[in-house]
């Protein structure tokens, strides 16, 4: 993995928050990343990547948070060829509601029916836990990109 790519969909900057806490824990770890928010990034820009983190939040009854929504439409309607990106994914909920989480489900169903493979397993944070966002992030991207830290 040259570098990982972590992009994130927020609506009042938690998952950015996250994204950056995440991207500073894996630095101490020797893995470079960028971060960028998805409303900035070029969906055709995927297809040169290796590895991406997905950091999104859930917002209203279950959509994707405002700076998601395009980015998720420009996936829908270029249907870029993904089989050669990986993924992981973070999503950021409140379990009181029965959309819990469902940015990120939506996010992962789009990028494996465009081919790409995710690997390790989903991590979420639960607002209603009281948890700090960040430390769980941290822990969960320690599980998942710890293979692939340099020595």
């Amino acid at each position: 993995m040259n570098k990982l790519s972590i992009l994130f969909g927020t609506e009042t900057g938690n998952a950015e928050m996250v994204a950056e806490d995440v991207a500073a824990a894996l630095a101490e770890h020797g893995i470079e990343t960028g971060v960028t928010s998805m409303e900035d990034c070029a969906v055709d820009e995927l297809t040169g990547e290796d590895v991406v983190l997905l950091v999104v939040s859930t917002y209203g009854e279950g959509e994707l948070p405002e700076s998601a929504a395009p980015f998720f439409e420009a996936l829908e309607r270029s249907e870029p060829d993904l089989s050669a990106l990986r993924f992981a994914a973070f999503g950021l909920g409140d379990s009181t509601y029965d959309t819990y989480n469902n940015g990120v489900a939506t996010l992962i169903a789009k990028f494996t029916a465009l081919g790409a493979t995710q690997i390790g397993a989903t991590g979420y944070h639960d607002a209603d836990s009281g948890l700090n966002p960040s430390d769980v992030a941290i822990d969960w991207a320690g599980t998942v990109f710890a293979p692939v830290a340099p020595a």
